[in-house]
């Protein structure tokens, strides 16, 4: 009984130290931010807000000084994106953003955020 247990333990540590060491790979290289979060990262200066939603829902209401590109055409915008830049991206809900920063992420952009909650939870200024 000693033995399973201790040849039991021994696999789920060499699990553990596995997964961390081949995990890092998986994590997703982009961070998650709260609408609050966001503000504070606005106030602060250079960061470039990324708006992917549709042009009526951009109308509808918006981040002061987001720029719209849609998540159906943003393949086709990023030569025209600094990968160096730092950049918020924003939709209604923060799903679309973060398939939106996972594009970004996998073209090399280094500082990428996605707003969770969209600006669904935004409660900061917005521009029709």
């Amino acid at each position: 009984m000693k033995r399973v247990l201790i040849v039991g333990l021994i696999f789920i540590v060499l699990g553990g130290v596995l997964m961390f060491f081949f995990g890092k790979g998986q994590q997703t290289k982009y961070e998650n931010v709260t609408a609050t979060q966001a503000e504070k990262l606005l106030a602060g200066g250079h960061i470039v807000v990324i708006d992917v939603r549709e042009p009526f829902e951009f109308a509808e209401g918006h981040i002061p000084g987001a720029m719209l590109i849609p998540l159906g055409v943003i393949q086709s915008k990023l030569a025209s994106l600094n990968p160096e830049n730092s950049y918020l991206l924003v939709c209604r809900s923060g799903n679309r953003s973060g398939q939106a920063a996972r594009i970004l992420v996998a073209q090399g952009f280094k500082h990428v955020r996605n707003m969770s909650g969209g600006m669904l939870a935004w409660r900061g200024p917005v521009t029709k």
